[in-house]
């Protein structure tokens, strides 16, 4: 059957037939719409955006978890520079490794006879900006150079720029952080909470800070590590390269009698998105199948109702599908028929379905997006950059055939099955 065909035969049933029309493109848009929410969700935290766009390249160790050798004296959490250092910033095998702190503080800027502005920081190492893609509209990031020497430089997003010094062409200028002087040394569009590693409204030089040197049982400090690799090809490369750092460094911390437990660190982004404890490996296998689950369950139940739906659409076409089999139709071919046509129901309700789940996630991004352990008030800023990817589309258009096949492959089969001369009449059995 030809593409002009069966959507002039769908929008011919659609009009003979317009409240269980009405009613079967609801209940598929509301259906794709409940499950495009919970993929959102997961896309947020998964697929890639600025300035997060190497997501899939990129491997974390956010947090670790150290002990003595019996298992006692357990210490979980981020980990200092010298850690950071001689376990991953070394590695050869990675395109570029960043150490940053791993949460937002809260600190003040100022100008001299200006009020101070409270902004989310974060002290980052000069990698930091090879590793995460910012976009510059003004100067540019700190050096090798700036940090080798400590010097007190900072990046400030372009609305802050506008808070504190009523534009965004401030480069080279001096700002107070905590009354401490820095140098403006870039301005980056806004960043979005959502991107949980590269967030923030200012980024200081971590050397210029206390962050660099602040550490506890030698291991632990307040430091996180993303890796950037050239492919994900060289995730598992970069691991055995990791393990022989982390042995190597683990003599060197022999005297302190403690172990650092790997629990297959560093994460992709999948793994790292579901992370809940720096001593518990999280279960990737588990989260796919709860996830699974939460679409079989979405998928189903609506499934069963447009079933019902079809098959009463069906009966009144009973007459139809007679005609058809008396001039020699197949039973497969009037099963394939029936099954496009709902398939092309199923996939406006599902673009409407798509639609009205974007707009609700744009303005509930409040309640959608809200981060469980996020140190900053403000509020998760989203645009269709981060809603809309080609694996979201791609999701909806699968969730659509997969709904169809459920709803409407049955009552096909059925109707194909009727008696020719019952259905000459008619009569559906």
């Amino acid at each position: 059957m030809k593409l002009t065909t069966i959507f002039r035969s769908t929008w011919f049933q659609m009009r003979h037939q317009p409240v269980l029309s009405i009613v079967t493109i609801a209940g598929t848009a509301l259906s794709i719409f409940l499950i495009m929410i919970v993929v959102m969700m997961q896309e947020v935290t998964t697929a890639p955006f600025a300035p997060e766009s190497n997501r899939y390249r990129l491997l974390y160790y956010s947090f670790l978890s150290s002990s003595y050798e019996d298992g006692d004296g357990e210490c979980n959490g981020p980990m200092a520079y010298t850690t950071a250092r001689q376990m991953l910033l070394s590695l050869q095998t990675p395109e570029a490794a960043t150490a940053y702190q791993g949460i937002v503080t809260s600190a003040a800027l100022s100008i001299p006879k200006s009020p101070n502005v409270k902004v989310d920081m974060r002290p980052v190492d000069n990698n930091y900006w090879k590793v995460f893609d910012f976009t510059f509209i003004d100067g540019a990031p700190f050096t090798q150079a700036d940090f080798d020497a400590g010097l007190p430089k900072i990046v400030i997003t372009e609305s802050i720029a506008r808070k504190v010094f009523g534009t965004t062409e401030v480069a080279g200028r001096e700002i107070l952080v905590n009354l401490a002087p820095f140098t403006v040394s870039g301005v980056v569009k806004d960043v979005s909470t959502l991107a949980a590693k590269a967030y923030a409204q200012a980024w200081t030089n971590l050397s210029a800070t206390n962050t660099f040197e602040q550490s506890w049982n030698t291991i632990h400090g307040m430091l996180s590590v993303a890796i950037l690799a050239n492919s994900r090809d060289d995730f598992d490369k970069i691991r055995e390269e990791y393990e022989k750092a982390h042995d190597k460094y683990e003599d060197e911390i022999k005297s302190t009698g403690r172990k650092i437990k790997s629990l297959s660190r560093p994460y992709d982004q999948e793994t790292e998105a579901i992370a809940f404890a720096s001593n518990i490996e999280p279960d990737l296998p588990g989260e796919r199948r709860s996830r699974l689950i939460v679409y079989l369950i979405l998928l189903i139940v609506p499934a069963i109702n447009l079933s019902a739906m079809t098959q009463s659409r069906l009966k009144q076409r009973t007459a139809e599908i007679g005609v058809r089999r008396s001039f020699g139709c197949t039973r497969s071919r009037i099963i394939l028929d029936i099954i496009t046509e709902n398939l092309a129901i199923t996939v406006i309700a599902g673009i409407i379905g798509l639609i009205l789940s974007v707009i609700f996630g744009y303005l509930c991004n409040n309640l959608l997006f809200a981060q469980p352990f996020s140190q900053t008030m403000n509020a998760p800023a989203v645009d269709s950059s981060i809603l809309l990817h080609w694996s979201t589309f791609g999701w909806a258009m699968i969730f659509c055939f997969i709904l169809n096949i459920l709803s409407s492959g049955l009552p096909a089969i059925n109707a194909s099955r009727t008696g020719l001369v019952n259905a000459l009449n008619g009569r559906a059995n």
